[in-house]
């Protein structure tokens, strides 16, 4: 799956299969899901614009099958089943060498600096590849790089024993649900606009789900919580409307994970919003290397998450605008939709 030019949509060519260079290796691709950030690419919004060189194969989230490595490859061999951390570090930089390798000065991004997973074959860094746990499908398997976003965002706060909102029940706002739940948060609200989302959020563990469309969440959150609001507000929707009510939701001291990416600046009253209350707003961006990795696996191993519900749509990837299409025409009936190479 080629975007071959600038603009919206994305073609399906066949290219020759990559070769591994010195410490890469090659895997066979079986299940790649579709993110947000390949929807944003597919219809060529301002960000896909500014960051975006075409040609290029799209697709970041993968499990597959190691069938070659490249000079020096130590840490895998051929046969075993991987996943992969999808931000690709230089480990040079300031940030890599104290420990902060995902905000890396020169990071890459699969499928958005480099090819990408939406084919038979992609090509990754040693480096970054991660060993699928025992028994975990390869749709699950696919999904494994957002359940570490929504592991971060959530474990970058105190939550046992406290309350939370989360604003956003797509991909990452659910798994958030079900690592809140899991991490013994007190209550969980989670708040969006489809009643479906909504629903599976219940089944991952939301205490109470409200959907803005009906109900002021400001107004339910605080009234929920004698009138204080929640101690964390996670803002997983990329919406500016979601963030002041985040913002609305906290209590004073309270702390706000910013993970969405709203499309146009997000205007604050500083003072009153944030200083006088002693809100702390925490920008979260991609997985912790490799500690978010090591959490998921635990999990899995202990069967702790349930991830398949999230899986709304399966797909060969010759169908791959379909898949498409039902993240943008029906998000009131698609969270994740899993595509499958043939051959």
């Amino acid at each position: 799956m080629v975007k071959r030019e600038a603009g919206p949509g994305a073609e399906l060519l066949e290219v020759e299969t990559p070769r591994p260079g010195p410490r890469e290796v090659l895997v066979k691709v079986e299940a790649a899901s579709i993110c947000g950030t390949d929807v944003h690419i597919y219809q060529w919004n301002e960000w896909a614009r500014r960051r975006v060189k075409p040609p290029l194969i799209l697709g970041h989230e993968f499990t597959g099958e190691v069938v070659e490595l490249g000079e020096g490859v130590t840490l895998v061999k051929p046969g075993d089943r991987v996943s992969a951390e999808t931000h690709i570090p230089c480990g040079r930089c300031y940030f890599c060498r104290t420990g902060q390798l995902h905000i890396c000065q020169d990071l890459q991004i699969l499928g958005v600096d480099r090819d990408g997973c939406f084919a038979e074959y992609v090509v990754v860094p040693e480096v970054v590849l991660w060993p699928v746990p025992e028994g975990v499908p390869p749709k699950v398997a696919s999904i494994l790089e957002p359940l570490g976003n929504s592991i971060h965002a959530v474990l970058a706060s105190e939550l046992p024993g406290r309350s939370v909102a989360i604003f956003g029940a797509g991909t990452t706002g659910l798994l958030a649900t079900a690592v809140a739940h899991l991490a013994g948060a007190a209550q969980i609200y989670v708040v969006d606009q489809y009643e479906f989302k909504l629903g599976l959020a219940k089944r991952l563990g939301a205490s109470r789900t409200i959907n803005f469309r009906a109900e002021d969440p400001v107004q339910v959150i605080r009234e929920g919580t004698e009138g204080l609001g929640v101690h964390v507000a996670l803002e997983m929707a990329g919406s500016r409307q979601a963030f002041r009510q985040a913002l609305g939701a906290l209590r004073n001291g309270g702390q706000l994970i910013a993970f969405g990416l709203p499309a146009r600046p997000v205007e604050l009253d500083l003072p009153e919003e944030v200083i006088f209350r002693e809100i702390e707003i925490k920008g979260i961006t991609g997985r912790l290397m490799f500690d978010t990795w090591y959490r998921a696996s635990e999990w899995l191993k202990g069967g702790r998450l349930e991830l398949e519900p999230l899986i709304t749509h399966e797909l060969p990837l010759e169908e791959f605008q379909r898949g498409f299409e039902l993240l943008i025409d029906h998000p009131s009936e698609t969270v994740k939709v899993v595509l499958y190479p043939s051959g």
